[in-house]
């Protein structure tokens, strides 16, 4: 199978752009008509491993796999490589938010560079606020300046 250069950019360019996706979700649904799903992510009950929250991963999922199954059985082989980056930008987003971040599998616990310094500052500042209203940093990863500033201000 031959890749040419602008398969690989529609796979990276969706990658990114659902960065822009994320960030608009979590602000206006998550933060807004959704956040009874959302809402237990910001309090946590330290006694359940699943969150309603958890239902986000579908919501994210069924758009990639329908572009994934539609680019793969049909002549519109485009939307496989949309379905890839919205596949692989979901597979960061557990790694980074669930994984790293969040420590819900005991693993990526001894990361320690500036980048993900500040990405999981940023996420802290987020969760700061225990209501919908007057949240801050809602993108994933990317993340305002002045956290990426102060973590390589604290570079070991």
């Amino acid at each position: 199978m031959n890749i040419a250069i602008v398969d690989i950019l529609i796979v990276v360019g969706t990658f990114l752009g659902m960065e822009a996706v994320a960030w608009l979700a979590h602000k206006f649904l998550m933060h807004g008509l959704l956040w009874q799903l959302h809402e237990d992510h910001h309090k946590k009950n330290p006694t359940s491993f699943f969150e309603k929250n958890d239902y986000f991963f579908l919501i994210f999922a069924i758009p990639g796999i329908i572009c994934l199954a539609v680019g793969i059985y049909t002549s519109v082989t485009f939307l496989l490589y949309i379905g890839l980056g919205i596949t692989l930008y979901g597979a960061a987003y557990f790694m980074v938010h669930d994984i790293f971040i969040h420590q819900r599998f005991k693993w990526l616990r001894n990361i320690d560079n500036s980048y993900f310094r500040a990405i999981r500052r940023a996420h802290k500042m987020h969760h700061k606020h225990l209501g919908k209203e007057d949240g801050e940093c809602f993108g994933m990863l990317l993340v305002p300046r002045k956290y990426f500033m102060e973590a390589k201000k604290t570079n070991k």
